[in-house]
């Protein structure tokens, strides 16, 4: 990497287009793999190998039915990174380490990231509550500091970042860069619809909600008038959709009723969910497909951060990392 700015792994958003051109900016591009089948996970791999020879991560999902599987694709196709959206098993950490592979665990919490920096974590990429999607209810601006006062080991920030003055705040603080969704959403290569990008464009800073409606755990997204008819819906109603969800997502996935099950049973032994919210879940990936991939924003979900309030343009990644560095830079130097 020439930047220390990393493309975060949004699921159906961080596709081979976006994170080619991250890695051929000098970023850190990252393939959400979450809402990608096996099969499709190799082939987007392949693809971005056949476009550029700079390094690129994949997302994996720790508790995936074929994570294992996926964790020995990343090694033999000579993948640089491999990401966590929860945190993966110890034994799992140290498999990819063997053989080369970077691990960067995401983490909400100054206690989740000392115990995969214990684990033999690479860095960790911590998202305070301003970022969109799954997050958590501490501010970035108390979050990081908490986390790099508990790790000796790399720390990326994410949740708010959109410019040159997040990263060069972020370097004081003492992180090692930055992470951004929302602001790779909104470029040229990003694959989301044109419509749905102006949709974002138009919203305020005050035009994102945290929602436990999507999927029954805090989500951040934009608010839409579908969203505020979850929060107004009742519980049978919202898992009526949810079961219909569950069986979209299955055929979409090819994950198998095994597999299903066999992790429901698992997070739910964790006390992190009860049943009504594991049938929930599968709303998140059925949901944001047909706002951020078939462009319904009718009958679909959009993940925000909040610094879609701020943003009013759409870069090129080539451009939006330049600037981002560039602005950075200006900062830094204009400090006494």
């Amino acid at each position: 990497m020439r930047h220390p700015v990393v493309q975060t792994g949004m699921g159906w958003v961080a596709g081979p287009r976006l994170v080619t051109a991250t890695a051929q900016a000098g970023g850190l591009g990252i393939l959400a793999s979450a809402t990608m089948t096996y099969d499709e996970l190799a082939a987007a791999i392949r693809e971005v190998r056949a476009r550029t020879d700079a390094p690129f991560g994949v997302n994996l999902r720790a508790d995936a039915e074929d994570a294992q599987r996926r964790v020995d694709l990343l090694i033999n196709e000579g993948v640089r990174v491999a990401s966590f959206a929860l945190a993966p098993r110890k034994e799992m950490i140290g498999k990819l380490k063997d053989n080369g592979v970077v691990v960067i665990p995401s983490v909400g919490a100054a206690r989740h990231a000392a115990k995969v920096a214990d684990w033999g974590a690479d860095a960790v990429i911590v998202q305070g509550g301003e970022g969109g999607g799954h997050t958590g209810g501490v501010a970035t601006t108390l979050l990081l500091p908490s986390v790099l006062d508990a790790v000796n080991i790399p720390v990326i920030a994410a949740g708010g970042f959109f410019d040159g003055r997040g990263l060069a705040a972020a370097l004081a603080y003492g992180a090692s860069g930055v992470g951004m969704g929302t602001r790779f959403l909104l470029t040229k290569e990003s694959t989301v619809p044109d419509e749905v990008k102006r949709a974002y464009l138009t919203r305020g800073l005050g035009d994102t909600v945290v929602t436990t409606k999507v999927d029954g755990m805090p989500h951040r997204v934009l608010r839409t008038e579908l969203v505020d008819a979850l929060e107004r819906s009742g519980r049978v109603r919202g898992l009526a959709r949810a079961a219909r969800n569950t069986l979209r997502f299955r055929r979409l996935t090819g994950v198998s009723w095994h597999g299903l099950l066999r992790e429901g049973l698992a997070t739910r032994r964790s006390g992190d969910r009860d049943w009504s919210q594991l049938l929930m879940a599968a709303n998140t990936p059925m949901l944001l497909r047909a706002g951020l991939v078939e462009g319904n924003t009718d009958a679909g979900v959009l993940a925000s951060g909040q610094v879609v309030g701020m943003l009013d343009d759409l870069p090129s990644v080539a451009e939006l990392i330049e600037s981002v560095v560039s602005e950075a830079e200006k900062r830094i130097a204009a400090l006494p």
